[in-house]
């Protein structure tokens, strides 16, 4: 898989999401979402914010770490964050805002073709590759998507496009540990989950006694923090893996928590 995949991956996936978005009425996007505080509005303020600063950490690395320093001396907490980032587009009606996230992801995709396979991007924590930085895109796009689907009670197609989403999940196994400022786990883990074109897609060792199971948007919503483990179907083999499922964030920023568990079992 090349970045130009990834790309075109991406491309396909905020496609998908602004068919769901450009059918709302302005009072929808006043919903508020499962995200504390944020409405469905907000939610696509996050990614615009982001996919603006995507742009600038890729074609001016040095204005993107001015961009980080005044960030992180202006915000102390995580109300304030939000505050800073979405500030400017909560004062835009739903169509403006629409407008902009378009606008951003245009800039985007022109920025992305200077990028090759061997290229690094700077970003909030340690560089990224090419393909993680746009697979990291593509993540944000596919689960604040979640959160706004879940809101307006819209239904949306899986597609294949969700191997990004569950390699990135189970490379950041370490991060979610190093997060929280815990020792990694080094007991392997694998996960052989089934994609909505009926595949199974296998990561990690096959001979790993701990074991990960069930489907791949489920695997995703887990390590995206938009499910807790026992709302879905996932089979859990090991203490390894059901601690790596407990804290499991396969995003950037502060160490978080995923939801509680609708159900007690």
């Amino acid at each position: 898989m090349n970045v130009s995949t990834v790309r075109s991956d991406l491309l396909k996936e905020q496609e998908a999401l602004d068919s769901v978005v450009s059918i709302l009425k302005p009072k929808d996007w006043l919903q508020l979402t499962p995200s504390p505080r944020w409405s469905v509005a907000d939610q696509i303020a996050h990614l615009t914010y982001f996919d603006k600063a995507a742009i600038t950490a890729i074609t001016d690395p040095d204005a993107f770490q001015n961009l980080v320093s005044e960030l992180m001396s202006t915000i102390s907490a995580a109300e304030e964050a939000e505050d800073y980032t979405l500030s400017s587009y909560r004062e835009m009606d739903c169509y403006e805002l629409l407008g902009a996230w378009r606008k951003g992801r245009k800039e985007l995709a022109e920025a992305a073709y200077s990028l090759s396979d061997e290229d690094r991007v700077i970003w909030y924590g340690p560089s990224m590759g090419s393909k993680s930085f746009l697979t990291a895109r593509l993540m944000e796009v596919w689960a604040h998507g979640q959160d706004i689907i879940d809101a307006v009670q819209i239904e949306r197609q899986d597609t294949d496009r969700l191997r990004h989403i569950a390699q990135l999940g189970f490379i950041t196994r370490s991060w979610s540990y190093i997060n929280r400022g815990l020792e990694p786990s080094e007991v392997p883990v694998r996960v052989a989950i089934q994609s909505p074109s009926g595949e199974i897609w296998n990561f990690g060792p096959e001979d790993a006694s701990n074991c990960i199971s069930g489907t791949a948007k489920d695997f995703c919503l887990v390590t995206t923090q938009r499910r807790n483990i026992l709302d879905t179907t996932l089979q859990v083999q090991g203490d390894a893996a059901l601690e790596w499922m407990t804290i499991a964030q396969a995003f950037a920023g502060p160490a978080t928590m995923g939801p509680n568990a609708s159900r007690n079992d």
